[in-house]
């Protein structure tokens, strides 16, 4: 496929992420899609110009064809709220199917427990480009979830000259931005290039400003020249999110379209306050880093190798409504988990929700009737103050699960080239290894005194589990590729091998084994390319995604028939690239079957914030999807450069072939794919002239169920982006080496559903304004 490229005056390769889009703007408009055997689009810093250096970096993608973001608010900063689909496939709360890599090298899953997107490993303001695999996607790729594709994010290379910049920006919502950046240039002899960075931004939430977002970043990269070049990369991030929640139904949308249900105020009323936004809260510190090598033999076998560690660790936050009684203090005496009592593991004895001065839990009125009518329809006497006597103290608690991720990786591959005259052969081979540890713990603390506000004491109350989970991974992979002419052909096959256990570090539940072995894949494909610039293509991948960890935290599920997901995807499509015409038609056909899905302990009542031992996974069928994709991008004239693309994609459930087990399960074959548009559209255009930039685009997604019945659909909705900037150089001297900013998301200030995910739907963000002045020395 094509990427828009509003100024690219050279290759992905040749760039730097960190140059502002004027440096490139209203020069040569390159195809930056590789001619391969499978559908690929690239971004560059043409996209960058529409989004801010506040956003998240995968808003990069969201114009290419088959690609949805959404996320919480314009600048990514929440991951509870973040979905993302690459035709019928998704990455969200519930599913991950759609592989994420970090330089080529794994992220070590996507998922909100444990895993890390790729706003958690770099900086936007680093990024190079973003490598989107649509479909059967790279042979090679490292990942365990890429059933539908791989994005792989690339950090921007070190500059040849020295720079510093300076860049300050600042929006809506309280958000502001600094970041620096130090280009070292060439240093020992034009040996070493190398650049460091950091940054930090904040901004509350855009409902009812009450969230406290905070972002730290610091990243550094290097680079050598000579027969073994290094690449050596690391980041450290350290992130404090309060959530947005869902809407789950249609009618607490249409009855107030700009409230998520979350609170700013604290009622002291626990059963209110159990949606008080700063107790919905994502903590992570997440460390990357590597060290690549890669060198050439006889000039024509090239060998690479990688190594990589990751850190992650943090935690989710609630407010459940209650105290969790686990220990026995007999009717009418204090209840030890008020007064400082710890316990490790066990199982929950009942709920405390009020009580009096001795810390004596008590009981409501039986005769009351609860006035409370929200949240969840209303609560009933145990929740309610007023069925109470006077002096009753409401019980709250702060509840943790903490999350904990260490991974360290090894990659090699080779590639070997041969020419026999009348064709060229190219040889490819390579590993993966990856050993992982997680570990997850689950705590209750009680909140201090909820008349107050909602502090916590430290230590908790209640360990409720804590387990960890040793994981392998190992990949081999295999392809041979055949050159005659202006035919190209490949055959490929590779294998994932993955060892899973779950140790119950309290001993409550049995400790479990179980291994994900896939058969030997398939890939291959077939390019010919009759004249300059036309290239036919059709390609041919079967993928696989290991079973995951997060099944393993049901320790009561059972999961002995469970199958790993598989995936068959087909590409038949074609590009064309003469002159200042990029053009390219793609249709997609993918066969997603064992399609894994979990029955959670959820209710109209709200969420049961005790889950953590229940709960019921299934192989539930799979899904069908097909769809075509068209994409052209044209230089009209110096200085001004037009993109549209198109989508459209229908993806259907598929049964079990059991018609029971379908409707225990709640699926409809035949019916449309939560989450999915059936079509998608996007238009822009970009301007240069002198010192002057300007740029305007808008995508339409068409609706989308929320609800695997099919019963609740979102409207369609159209969003517009503009940006206008303006270099200081051309217009002063004292101006020199400044640059002027101003990006509107949602420029119409569009009302809709965003992101979908178990059943719900988050609130679209509204227009959203951010300026930013970036300084070069």
């Amino acid at each position: 496929m094509l990427a828009l490229a509003l100024a690219a005056p050279v290759h992905a390769d040749e760039y730097s992420g960190a140059e502002s889009a004027a440096e490139y703007a209203g020069a040569e408009i390159i195809v930056t899609g590789a001619r391969t055997t499978y559908n690929n689009s690239q971004v560059n810093d043409g996209m960058a110009a529409q989004q801010t250096p506040l956003t998240s970096p995968l808003s990069l993608i969201d114009n290419l064809p088959g690609v949805s973001v959404q996320e919480g608010d314009t600048f990514g900063f929440d991951d509870w709220s973040t979905t993302v689909a690459l035709r019928g496939f998704q990455t969200n709360l519930d599913e991950q199917q759609v592989g994420i890599t970090i330089d080529g090298l794994p992220n070590g899953g996507s998922n909100y427990g444990g895993g890390a997107k790729a706003n958690r490993y770099i900086d936007s303001m680093n990024i190079g480009t973003v490598n989107v695999s649509q479909g059967t996607s790279d042979i090679g790729s490292l990942s365990n979830e890429a059933l539908g594709g791989t994005l792989d994010f690339v950090t921007s290379d070190p500059l040849e000259e020295s720079r510093v910049r300076f860049s300050v920006s600042l929006g809506e919502n309280d958000a502001q931005r600094f970041y620096v950046r130090y280009d070292t240039g060439q240093i020992l002899g034009g040996m070493v290039q190398a650049w460091i960075s950091a940054s930090h931004q904040e901004a509350t939430d855009w409902v009812n400003s009450s969230a406290e977002n905070e972002r730290d970043h610091i990243a550094a990269k290097f680079t050598t020249n000579g027969p073994v070049k290094l690449t050596g990369y690391i980041s450290y991030d350290d992130t404090h999110e309060d959530n947005y929640q869902r809407l789950f139904s249609p009618a607490e949308f249409a009855s107030d379209p700009d409230w998520d249900r979350l609170t700013a105020e604290w009622t002291s009323i626990p059963y209110v306050d159990q949606l008080y936004r700063k107790g919905w809260s994502t903590l992570r510190e997440n460390f990357f880093t590597y060290l690549k090598a890669e060198t050439s033999f006889a000039e024509s076998i090239d060998v690479r190798a990688a190594a990589y560690f990751h850190k992650n660790a943090g935690r989710g936050d609630w407010v459940p409504p209650y105290i969790v009684d686990v220990i026995a203090d007999g009717a009418g005496n204090p209840e030890s988990e008020l007064t400082g009592a710890r316990t490790e593991g066990g199982s929950p004895l009942g709920r405390i929700y009020f009580f009096d001065a001795n810390g004596v839990a008590l009981s409501p009125d039986p005769a009351c009737v609860s006035s409370i009518t929200f949240p969840y329809g209303g609560a009933g006497p145990e929740y309610d103050p007023a069925c109470y006597p006077a002096g009753a103290v409401g019980a709250q608690s702060y509840r943790h699960t903490h999350y904990g991720k260490e991974r360290l990786g090894f990659t090699t591959d080779f590639s070997w080239e041969t020419d026999f005259g009348g064709f060229e052969n190219m040889l490819r081979g390579g590993i993966w290894y990856e050993d992982t540890t997680r570990r997850e713990w689950r705590d209750w603390h009680k909140i201090t005194d909820t008349r107050v506000g909602y502090d916590y004491d430290n230590p908790s109350y209640w360990t409720q589990y804590r387990r960890k989970y040793p994981q392998d991974t190992f990949k081999w992979f295999l392809q041979d590729e055949v050159q005659a002419g202006p035919v190209t052909a490949s055959f490929g096959i590779k294998q994932f091998i993955n060892h899973l256990e779950r140790i119950d570090l309290l001993g409550d539940t049995a400790d479990a084994k179980i291994k994900s072995k896939s058969d030997v894949l398939i890939s291959g494909g077939i390019r010919f390319e009759p004249m300059d610039g036309l290239d036919f293509f059709a390609g041919y991948a079967e993928n696989f995604k290991a079973l995951g960890d997060e099944i393993l935290e049901r320790p009561l599920a059972d999961i002995d028939s469970l199958q790993p997901e598989t995936a068959e995807n087909i590409e038949v499509g074609l590009r064309y690239n003469s002159g200042p015409i990029q053009a390219s038609a793609t249709y997609f056909n993918s066969k997603f079957d064992n399609r894994i899905i979990f029955l959670a302990n959820n209710t109209d009542a709200g969420p049961d914030y005790l889950i953590g031992t229940n709960g019921t996974y299934f192989n539930a069928g799979g899904i069908d999807s097909e769809g075509f994709e068209l994409v052209v991008n044209a230089a009209v004239a110096e200085g001004v450069n037009l993109f549209g693309s198109f989508t459209h994609i229908d993806a259907k459930y598929k049964g079990t072939g059991d018609p029971l087990v379908d409707a225990a399960v709640g699926i409809t074959p035949g019916n449309r794919v939560t989450g999915i548009p059936k079509s998608m559209f996007a238009l822009s255009a970009d301007f240069e002239r002198g010192p002057f930039r300007f740029g305007i685009s808008g995508k339409y997604t068409g609706k989308r169920y929320v609800d695997i019945a099919n019963s609740w659909q979102t409207d369609s909705y159209f969003l517009t982006d503009a940006y206008v900037g303006v270099r200081g150089d051309d217009i002063s001297e004292m101006l020199e080496g400044l640059d002027f900013s101003l990006v509107v998301n949602n420029l119409t200030d569009e009302s809709y559903l965003g992101g979908i995910s178990g059943g719900g739907a988050w609130i679209g963000a509204p227009r959203t304004l951010v300026f930013t002045v970036t300084a070069d020395f």
